[in-house]
């Protein structure tokens, strides 16, 4: 039974020192050490950005309104009975003062109402208010924003490249990886 309990625990200890040693190398098989940086460049990007900007002046607008005033008639009714009076009397005898009448009571009929139609001129009443106009302008802007950082770094003697994030400062930490030679 002495042999039995000792083999037990021989065998224990065995399995128990296996387990340490293979999991001591699991853990030595990835470890992180630091390397040093030696260049770190941003990556820039340009962007442009449109912002409305609203421009405003003052204009003087013409409108224009009908005028609806009513038409007079007595500039040629007052031409007609002036022209018909002359007529009237520079007409020669009795058949002549009324050819004379008529033709006069047209001839001032017709000169009333051009003198009539000139000085009260029939058309649009027109005025001009000063008023605000506006217009929207897009203005561009351009930015630059970082999306990242090129990083050269050094390890063991070998050169490295990597993109990150962040700027990493001076040194950075690596992953190393060691596996058993065969």
């Amino acid at each position: 039974m002495k042999t039995l309990i000792a083999g037990s625990l021989i065998a224990l200890g065995l399995v128990s020192g296996m387990a340490q040693a293979d999991s001591r190398f699991k853990e030595s098989k990835h470890h992180r050490e630091f390397a040093r940086v030696t260049h770190v460049e941003p990556i820039v990007v340009q962007t442009e950005r449109r912002v409305p900007r609203r421009e405003c002046w003052e204009e003087d607008v013409r409108y224009e309104t009908p005028d609806h005033r009513r038409k007079s008639y007595t500039g040629p009714i007052l031409g007609g009975i002036i022209g018909g009076a002359i007529g009237n009397e520079l007409g020669a005898g009795q058949d002549n003062k009324k050819v004379g009448a008529v033709v006069g009571a047209v001839l001032g009929a017709s000169i009333g109402n051009d003198i009539s139609r000139n000085s009260h001129q029939r058309g649009n009443t027109v005025e001009y208010r000063t008023e605000t106009r506006c217009n929207v302008q897009q203005d561009v802007e351009y930015y630059e924003r970082v999306t990242g950082y090129k990083v050269t770094y050094r390890y063991n003697g070998r050169t490295y490249h990597t993109r990150m994030d962040r700027d990493p400062g001076n040194r950075i930490q690596v992953r190393v990886t060691v596996s058993p030679v065969f």
